[in-house]
């Protein structure tokens, strides 16, 4: 099967989409091809900036401070589990966090903090999938594939985008 991708510069450096047959994203990356194809079984993969430009426009309004919600179709490929978690994750809402426990909870499995912390992980689709909004139970930014730094500054932007939370 083919694949479709574009490479393209965000303020946090250079950032990676994929896309299958049917338009939806199946993999992004904060990098190159080399680091995209880390996160998605890949076959063909075929640079082709028109196809992925309508993503590529949401991505560059996020970053412009102009989208809060990303509308492109997903379809990340995993286990149930790690799906239900990733359902939970896009519904956090822009400039909040969660952490693995709470996640845990909205799934209906408690102790299962752990274990979302490894789905979490395992998002092959960062930044639209927001995975950089689960924090660690003492606020500790911990676990993001692409660095505390990138971490920060994602959070940081969608904080300073919200309205103060009461």
């Amino acid at each position: 099967m083919k694949q479709y991708y574009d490479t393209f510069s965000t303020p946090m450096g250079e950032f990676s989409v994929a896309l299958d047959n049917y338009g939806s994203v199946i993999a992004t990356a904060f990098g190159g091809l080399y680091e995209l194809r880390q996160r998605y079984s890949h076959d063909e993969t075929i640079h082709d900036p028109a196809r992925v430009a309508p993503v590529r426009q949401e991505i560059a309004e996020y970053f412009d401070g102009k989208r809060k919600v990303f509308t492109a179709k997903l379809s990340p490929s995993g286990s149930m589990f790690q799906s239900n978690v990733w359902s939970v994750l896009r519904r956090i809402p822009f400039g909040q966090t969660r952490t693995y426990g709470q996640i845990a909870v909205e799934i209906g499995n408690e102790g299962a903090a752990r274990a979302v912390g490894r789905a979490n992980a395992t998002n092959p689709i960062c930044l639209l999938i927001p995975c950089h909004r689960v924090i660690g139970v003492d606020g500790a930014l911990t676990g993001f594939a692409f660095g505390e730094e990138i971490k920060t500054f994602l959070l940081d932007h969608e904080r300073s985008l919200s309205p103060t939370l009461v």
